[in-house]
């Protein structure tokens, strides 16, 4: 028998036209799985958690049903507390489906503390903008004879000397003592 012969066939045509209902039938009930087992059209609005501490958050995300993970620390934010959430994803109000996963920015305790920079005998021009892109404040300046005119002689912080590698906080004012060009 041939090809074509087959393809023509009563039987032929009968087992095609049997296979194509038995694929929308298919089709019909996995469909309909789908929706029950996925539950499609059910949302939950993801609440507001910026701001808020986790025994809070972890409650809050109890009550709606989703599930919370924890990312790395940003950078301190001093606008907020401290272990508070300060960034979520998805956003506050986004409609999502149960049990989904919130990603939450935590706010550290506090600055991330840098090294002070070795300083000692550059000018104050110099000094300066090295601290400042560190992160630290210039306090106080005080002046010292020293025949190094704006040179740094030493580096304080609350009253006390420091040495270069000292670990301090970001945003910490550093005191210098200057030369002021006499002997």
């Amino acid at each position: 028998m041939s090809i074509i012969k087959f393809v023509t066939s009563k039987e032929f045509l009968k087992q095609l036209g049997l296979a194509i209902v038995a694929l929308i039938i298919i089709g019909f009930f996995t469909l309909r799985y789908l929706k029950f087992s996925t539950n499609h059209g059910d949302f939950v609005e993801v609440p507001e958690l910026k701001g808020k501490t986790l025994n809070v958050v972890q409650i809050e995300i109890d009550d709606n049903d989703l599930t919370m993970v924890v990312q790395d620390s940003a950078n301190y934010n001093p606008n907020y507390p401290k272990y508070s959430v300060i960034d979520q994803q998805p956003a506050a109000g986004s409609l999502v489906k149960e049990n989904r996963k919130i990603y939450l920015t935590l706010n550290p305790s506090g600055y991330k503390k840098v090294g002070v920079p070795n300083i000692i005998r550059r000018t104050f021009r110099q000094a300066k903008p090295t601290l400042e892109a560190l992160g630290f404040e210039v306090g106080e300046i005080i002046r010292v004879n020293d025949i190094g005119l704006d040179q740094v002689i030493e580096v304080r912080y609350k009253g006390e000397k420091i040495n270069p590698g000292t670990m301090l906080e970001k945003t910490t004012k550093i005191d210098l003592v200057l030369g002021n060009g006499k002997q």
